[in-house]
């Protein structure tokens, strides 16, 4: 029987089911389907063991789309020592006419697009960076429905023209003041304090995220990068467990440029012939990320200066650290300043702010030594 080098195997994951089509690394071969698969732990694990007997000279390589079923696929598979992608649907190559759509042509495309090289491979984190991303963003869900909540009263109180008698929003003398308020018709008083009680429970709720965030944070292997980075202004604990959790290795780019393009926040380009034509940011990526270094630019319209909040973040991190973020200062400080006398618009402004903050983050993450994962010892929860 014939030896071959490389197997690429394409798999289209759903809940119950897996769709399994192979390719041997030959010119001129066809995928061939296999068939479906349980979508199980130990049904992956036979799977493996299936072409690793039929190939046993080869390196197989496995490849499916991201989605909703998540990444314990490439976690098992990755921890049995064999080669796993997984791949951004958005990404793959499609011709304009192809009309059908199958689980099985799914699986033999993907089979055959890894064997001629024409997809890219998405960042895949650690079990625990994950779920440290999933507290982030389930801390950033809980301030989204605080505000709507907020919004959903005051609307309530502008439509009955009741105006507010106590300065401070929603502070103790404030929610007294709602409790105590009395609207014309008793349907109005029951949503009135249906309102009062939601908001409640979910500045309560949004207080446990912050304390459960604060704790697991501090025991994430990416504790280190997320203290050094809050030197940089504008970058607190939760922008920093944000981006970092969004991102994970920053040092996985070679260059900030990359880092930048990844984000989505270089400039789109149309250019042909002799004429070039440059656009609006390309906005691909991780949006959140992208957001959350918005959100710190905006500090750097003041002058540079170190602030009392800023000096004790900085207290224990070394002179590397802290002289980049003050360089960082520098820099970005005087260049909001000078766009600003240019006439470029606010927006276009904290983009470019935003462009080189994480260009001063990525070497600051350079500075930290992080033991890398082994991925035969993984933390598995996916059931048998």
């Amino acid at each position: 029987m014939a030896k071959h080098n490389i197997v690429f195997i394409g798999l289209d994951t759903h809940k119950s089911f897996i769709e399994v089509a192979y390719i041997e690394d030959v010119r001129g071969v066809k995928p061939i389907h296999l068939g479906k698969n349980p979508s199980t732990k130990q049904s992956v694990k036979k799977l493996v063991r299936q072409f690793e007997s039929k190939y046993p000279d080869a390196t197989l390589h496995f490849v499916y789309e991201a989605g909703p079923c998540g990444y314990w696929i490439y976690r098992l598979i990755t921890s049995l020592g064999h080669c796993c992608y997984v791949i951004a649907p958005s990404l793959i190559p499609k011709k304009p006419g192809d009309r059908i759509k199958t689980d099985k042509r799914d699986a033999m495309n993907l089979a055959k697009l890894l064997k001629s090289e024409d997809l890219t491979a998405i960042y895949v984190p650690e079990p625990e960076d994950e779920a440290v991303r999933d507290l982030s963003r389930a801390r950033e869900t809980a301030m989204k429905d605080l505000k709507d909540g907020k919004y959903q009263l005051k609307a309530l109180l502008l439509r009955n023209n009741v105006t507010a008698k106590v300065k401070d929003n929603w502070s103790k003398q404030h929610l007294r003041w709602l409790t105590e308020l009395i609207l014309p018709y008793p349907a109005q008083q029951i949503v009135l304090q249906e309102y009062i009680q939601a908001i409640t429970e979910r500045m309560n709720r949004l207080k446990r995220l912050d304390n459960e965030l604060e704790h697991h944070v501090k025991n994430w292997r990416y504790y280190p990068v997320v203290k050094a980075i809050q030197a940089m202004r504008g970058v607190r604990l939760l922008v920093a467990t944000g981006l970092v959790a969004e991102l994970g290795d920053l040092t996985r780019f070679d260059h900030p440029r990359k880092l930048m393009s990844y984000l989505g926040l270089v400039p789109s380009e149309h250019s042909s012939g002799g004429k070039r034509s440059i656009g609006a940011i390309t906005k691909c990526g991780n949006s959140r990320a992208r957001r959350l270094l918005v959100e710190g630019a905006h500090t750097y319209r003041y002058a540079a200066n170190i602030s009392t909040e800023l000096q004790l973040r900085q207290e224990d991190l070394g002179k590397t650290i802290v002289d980049i973020a003050w360089k960082a200062q520098l820099r970005l400080c005087r260049r909001y300043q000078t766009m600003l006398r240019q006439g470029k618009h606010y927006n276009v402004i904290v983009t470019a702010i935003a462009r080189e903050m994480i260009a001063y983050i990525w070497a600051i993450s350079r500075e930290i030594v992080l033991t890398p994962v082994e991925p035969k010892l993984r933390l598995s929860r996916v059931p048998a």
